[in-house]
């Protein structure tokens, strides 16, 4: 296929496959974690004319969309902070389902990139659990009903929060990194009681990256980015395994795992390295595979690995594709040839393509991995979206794409 430079262009609609996608999309970024989806059918092309709905949302903020059977969930926040949002939308239509609000007393300081509703919700199917750092972590039923809510302290700073919590075994886990005491915490889904807390030593930042688990073959891991490196956990008892030393601080982007191997970038500039997990204590110099150079900048949106191609976007929307297996670089490019774009939002890859979203309009990229920069498509929501901001990650679910703006919710797709 011809390489095409991101243009701002509208693009002829087109879908592949006829297989549904997955049913439900349960925690931030789906079932692993990771952006991967095993969907066929969502759309790799679209315009305003392929909106199949869309809705206004109470308040504003930058979760992503959640997804279990016929419910969509989000959260919100007045722009004064004193209130939170908790939603569950139709997945027919947009309509609103139920809503609850959570008084906050003391609204804390954030980054003029983040909001007081970033981290978002995890379901089970059952619960539905949401996290607005100093204003506690709420469970409710999927029908709206307050199970339990728990201080989970005040987490000092002015970045704010944005890490999400996960649902392992009948535990929440939960990143609790900020400029102050940091840990990472796991609670009874049932009751909201503490099963464990362990230490971080992630103080001189906030708390923006989230869990993922992984089999290594022989155990399951908790691995965390932060500001000093990236770490493994054992889930059951939340006990440190290893450490592996970063190049650079923020710790904000979700590592991908691919072949057995962690693939982790910082957030700020410095280079992205590969990981093998299932080590002890500090693998810095028996585990890290290689390591290779960032040329792009600040380093948002996570990193992800299709068919051995490594592609990371920086936040000014230089990207770059790696081999995965040594490192090696293929290229680094600007996806505008004129000017820039922001990237906040992590990837999604379906069917083996990657979707990355820029901030000002929510316009799409559709890209194809491998040793040249390949834009498949580049699509638009029309002019009417253009002043709003796009930072939370695109959802794919039964043969569309939910694309949450700060304070309006699309579906995409027939």
């Amino acid at each position: 296929m011809m390489t095409h430079r991101f243009i701002p262009a509208l693009v002829a609609a087109a879908f592949s496959g006829d297989l549904l996608a997955e049913d439900n999309w349960a925690q931030f970024r789906g079932p692993t974690g990771r952006g991967h989806s095993v969907s066929t059918d969502v759309p790799t092309s679209w315009d305003e004319s392929k909106i199949a709905w869309k809705a206004d949302l109470k308040g504003s903020g930058q979760s992503s969309p959640v997804v279990w059977g016929d419910q969509i969930f989000l959260t919100g926040a007045s722009e004064d902070g004193t209130e939170r949002y908790v939603m569950s939308l139709s997945k027919k239509d947009g309509s609103l389902l139920w809503s609850e609000t959570i008084a906050s007393d003391s609204p804390e300081e954030i980054h003029k990139m983040n909001s007081r509703a970033t981290p978002s919700c995890v379901t089970d199917g059952e619960n539905v659990v949401a996290f607005f750092g100093p204003a506690g972590i709420h469970c409710f039923t999927t029908g709206g009903e307050k199970k339990w809510e728990v201080d989970l302290g005040v987490f000092a700073g002015s970045w704010g929060i944005a890490a999400s919590p996960i649902i392992v075994d009948g535990k929440v886990i939960q990143n609790c990194d900020s400029m102050g005491v940091s840990r990472l915490v796991a609670l009874n889904l049932e009751d909201g009681s503490e099963i464990w807390s362990t230490p971080r030593e992630e103080k001189p930042r906030g708390g923006w990256s989230t869990p993922i688990l992984i089999d290594t073959g022989e155990r399951q891991e908790l691995v965390l980015n932060g500001e000093f490196g990236v770490r493994g956990y054992d889930p059951e008892s939340g006990k440190e395994l290893w450490f592996c030393e970063g190049f650079n601080g923020r710790g904000a982007p979700v590592p991908d795992f691919h072949d057995g191997k962690l693939y982790v970038v910082n957030g700020k500039p410095g280079d992205t390295y590969c990981v093998k997990p299932g080590g002890s204590g500090d693998v810095t110099k028996t585990h890290r595979l290689w390591n290779s150079s960032r040329k792009g900048g600040r380093d948002l949106p996570s990193p992800v690995v299709v068919d051995g191609y490594l592609f990371i976007s920086s936040m000014s929307g230089i990207v770059s594709c790696y081999d995965a297996e040594t490192g090696d670089v293929f290229y680094t490019e600007r996806l505008v040839e004129e000017g820039a774009v922001e990237v906040a939002a992590a990837p999604l890859v379906v069917n083996g393509l990657i979707y990355l979203q820029t901030v000002s309009g929510g316009d799409v990229a559709v890209i194809r991995p491998g040793k040249e920069l390949d834009i498949v498509s580049v699509n638009s929501l029309g002019m009417k979206a253009k002043d709003e901001i796009f930072r939370a990650t695109i959802t794919p679910t039964a043969g569309q794409l939910l694309i949450r703006s700060g304070t309006t919710l699309y579906a995409i797709g027939e």
